[in-house]
């Protein structure tokens, strides 16, 4: 969106074309993910980066209506633009917040240099040296979900808000501690909480259990489940003002993030699907088990209700 903004103002284009952008780079970001599931992140890549640059592309050339040969060359020119690695869950670093301003950037600038008659290739996806062979190499890419229904169903209209300033994955554990909480177990009860999850999530929001139980900096802590969701049973929510600094070296926090462990479940639906679960057995021996898979739209209407 930011990147056919920007577009539109500098092209002078009204609220048709930048519907029309938005439209076109968010339906393409939806569909392009489909593509190799899991895959991406796998191989150390930023999914939000890489599919982002060619999504801002596509937006920025269809906004103004970029013939077929220049919009294609948008989409090749990107390819080669495309970068992000996630390195940063290692020590909670900054660079996950510049990928999506990257990837608008250089959706525009492949988009303007189309435009001018640089060319892109035209096989940018499928081809031998392609995109997801670059950025998804261990899972072969199925090409269908990009133009199933393309112009009749709209996969974008999956897209959900994200009510916590944390991983994605992690937002249906929060809604579960959340829950836990409002049952009326104290902190001091619990003595132990285990969590399904999916495979897929493990290595970004659950490894290393050191690091994500004991967060070094407070970006960090927006990639742990654990701590996510020590947060939202105290505070009832998990916004920017969560994680901070003097946050992360709350005691009462890292006790009970500390008591929280992950066991992975082969049924569990991720990436179709968010869902979350604890089990949280108490000192006398109560257990409470909690599953969570809340719309998109009752979740942000709670979020709102408790601000």
């Amino acid at each position: 969106m930011p990147a056919v903004l920007a577009a539109c103002e500098r092209e002078r284009l009204g609220g048709d074309a930048l519907l029309r952008g938005i439209v076109a780079g968010a339906e393409l970001m939806c569909r392009l993910s489909l593509v190799p599931p899991r895959a991406i992140h796998s191989a150390g890549f930023h999914p939000t980066a890489v599919i982002g640059a060619l999504a801002a592309a596509a937006g920025v050339s269809a906004a103004p209506r970029l013939d077929a040969r220049a919009s294609t060359s948008a989409l090749g020119i990107a390819g080669s633009m495309a970068s992000g690695i996630i390195e940063y869950l290692a020590e909670g670093t900054l660079t996950k917040r510049m990928h999506v301003g990257w990837s608008a950037q250089s959706g525009i600038r492949a988009a303007l240099m189309a435009r001018a008659g640089f060319d892109g290739p035209r096989t940018v996806l499928e081809g031998r040296h392609g995109f997801f062979k670059a950025f998804a190499p261990s899972r072969t890419p199925d090409f269908k979900p990009v133009l199933d229904g393309l112009g009749q169903s709209w996969i974008m209209e999956t897209i959900a808000f994200k009510p916590y300033a944390c991983g994605t994955m992690t937002q249906p554990y929060i809604d579960c501690a959340i829950a836990l909480a409002e049952r009326g177990v104290k902190a001091e009860q619990i003595r132990d909480t285990v969590c399904n999850v999916g495979e897929g999530t493990v290595h970004r929001l659950w490894e290393d259990p050191v690091i994500k139980h004991r967060p070094p900096t407070a970006y960090a802590a927006k990639f742990s489940t654990p701590f996510s969701m020590a947060e939202g049973f105290f505070d009832r929510k998990a916004g920017f003002s969560q994680f901070t600094e003097a946050r992360i070296r709350d005691a009462a926090l890292l006790d009970l993030a500390g008591k929280i462990r992950y066991q992975i479940d082969p049924a569990n639906e991720y990436p179709k699907n968010f869902t979350g679960h604890l089990r949280a057995t108490l000192v006398d021996g109560t257990v409470h088990e909690i599953n969570m898979r809340i719309c998109a739209a009752a979740r942000m209407s709670r979020f709102l209700h408790r601000r």
